[in-house]
């Protein structure tokens, strides 16, 4: 890619890119960016897939997919976790949180946890994702498992769009110094932990003061995360393209509080209560659960590097709200 391509498609921030020509929308990438990009879209040679370890039905997916790719002619590598369900000796072998640096695609097969596990890897890699779904809602992993022939076929020969999912770092400063928990691409979730337990804390965005809490915790959740956990606490569902954050309060000792969303690139500072009575927990997308103690500050912030994560040509978010969330379809099907 040319000096020039790479300086556009730097600047290409939340956009949905197609790579059929003919899909292209002016309003979201301009003509010269979509030439820069297209000449490196669809071009994938070796492919990693990172299997889901608990479910019966990822051993044939995966065995399948990787028939199916070496058919094609690419290169398949494996994490370690992977190896173990496939027991072959025949792919090369990589550490999980190392694996997207072996690759130019990575395929996760299983859940949107699954999916949430490898984002934070991928993302500082900067390859391609694409899901296959063997999990229950499958926002994040769109493809079905009997559709991996027709509908890789054709993202291998280049017909896909690419989301780019922002993800959230977070960082504790203790007694001055500053120290790194780690990155959510779903929500940042300050909570009592073990035991029901109101948590006292004072909400800074951009060094502003919002407001003082009593509550059960607070999610901090990323427009992919809305469908989550987030909404599951009264917050508003958010479309992917967003660049916004949602502040949802969980339980609040307060009638007026309500979910808050602020803009993308703020930075969300929480200063937890003195009180050393209280031991809450912050965790993120539901892992590595940190002990936050008294005076704490939590430091919370977009990551600078985006997921960028592959779709059929055919995929709809909107479609998927009403699949997985029950929403009413028309009466006649006609196509989004």
């Amino acid at each position: 890619m040319s000096v020039a391509c790479k300086v556009m498609a730097a600047g290409t921030h939340g956009t949905i890119v197609s790579k059929t020509e003919d899909r292209v929308n002016p309003l979201l990438v301009s003509q010269s960016q979509y030439d820069c990009m297209k000449d490196t879209m669809g071009k994938f040679s070796t492919v990693a897939i990172v299997g889901r370890s608990d479910h019966a039905g990822v051993v044939e997916t995966v065995s399948k997919l990787s028939h199916f790719l070496a058919d094609r002619g690419l290169e398949v590598v494996i994490d370690e976790i992977t190896a173990r369900l496939l027991e072959s000796d025949k792919l090369r072998i990589y550490p999980r949180a190392e694996i997207s640096a072996h690759c130019d695609l990575v395929i996760v097969v299983g859940g949107d946890g699954s999916m949430l596990g490898m984002a934070k890897y991928i993302a500082s890699e900067e390859i391609p994702v694409i899901g296959i779904n063997r999990g229950r809602l499958g926002f994040l992993t769109d493809v079905l498992p009997d559709e991996i022939e027709e509908t890789l076929a054709q993202v291998l020969d280049g017909e896909y769009t690419v989301e780019k999912r922002f993800l959230l770092d977070v960082h504790l400063r203790r007694e001055g110094q500053l120290l790194a928990v780690g990155s959510a691409l779903n929500e940042v979730l300050l909570h009592p932990g073990q035991t029901a337990h109101m948590i006292e804390f004072e909400l800074f965005v951009d060094g502003r003061f919002v407001n003082s809490q009593e509550s059960d915790g607070l999610i901090m959740a990323t427009p992919t995360g809305s469908t989550a956990y987030a909404l599951s606490a009264g917050g508003p569902i958010m479309h992917p393209s967003l660049n916004a954050i949602v502040l949802v309060p969980m339980y609040p000792h307060s009638l007026s509080s309500r979910p808050l969303v602020i803009d993308g690139d703020s930075e969300i500072r929480l200063i937890v209560s003195a009180r050393e009575s209280l031991q809450p927990q912050l965790s993120c997308d539901g892992e590595g659960k940190h002990h936050v103690t008294s005076g704490d500050e939590l430091l919370v912030k977009k990551k600078p590097l985006a997921l960028k994560l592959i779709h059929p040509q055919k995929h709809s978010f909107y479609q998927a709200c009403r699949s997985k969330l029950g929403w009413g379809s028309r009466l006649v099907n006609v196509d989004d």
